[in-house]
Order: structure tokens, then sequence, then C-alpha cells
């Protein structure tokens, strides 16, 4: 069925497919859950959910996006260090961007 569809046909499909998953699962949470949860363990759970799927999309790109391993590690011990220290988003981006640099440019030589 799907092989005698065109180019732009199936692109559309897809497009179609996909906007409806991504209203189903938006959506069947607020229609599933009408009451307050009151479960204590369940809302601290649900509390933290979105930054552990932040930090599982995060770190294998924070790993993998740099020349190297190593230079991704001093990033990201650079950033957590000036996090811990209470600097500036934009702080612990810059440095952490510039200490990769500074580290692949040091393996680059050596």
């Amino acid at each position: 069925m799907l092989e005698n569809l065109s180019q732009t046909e199936y692109r559309l499909l897809q497009l179609a497919v996909m906007a409806v998953v991504t209203y189903l699962v938006r959506m069947l949470p607020m229609t599933l859950f009408t009451k307050r949860i009151t479960h204590s363990f369940l809302r601290s759970f649900l509390y933290y959910v979105p930054y552990a799927v932040l930090g599982a999309m995060t770190f294998p790109a924070i790993f993998f996006s740099t020349g190297g391993l190593i230079s991704g590690i001093v990033g990201t011990a650079v950033g957590i260090v000036l996090a811990l220290c209470n600097r500036s988003l934009i702080t612990v981006a810059m440095c952490s961007c510039g200490a990769v640099l500074v580290a692949d440019l040091i393996i680059m030589f050596i």
C-alpha cells in the first residue's frame, strides 16, 4: 500500500502521523489524570522526569560532539565547577566552550 504513494504523499503521511502521535502524547495525560496527584512519591518522580530526560539527551551530545572524549570531559568538568559556583548560564556555556577549544588545541599539538 505505501509503495504506491509518491514521495510527496509519503512525506505528508509521515507528517500527519507524527502530528497525531505528538498531540496524543500531550493530550492523553490531561484527559486521563483529571484529579490532582496527591501521592508524594509519584509527585516527586514526575517532578524530576524533565530533568532526567534533558540529561539523557544532553550528556551523550556533550561527549561526542567535541573533537574527542577528553575535550568533552574537560568542558563538562569546567561547566559543572562553574555551575556549582553559581555562575550565570552564559558564563558557564562560554567557559565550557572555551575549555573544549583549549583542550582540543592542546591535544592537537601534543
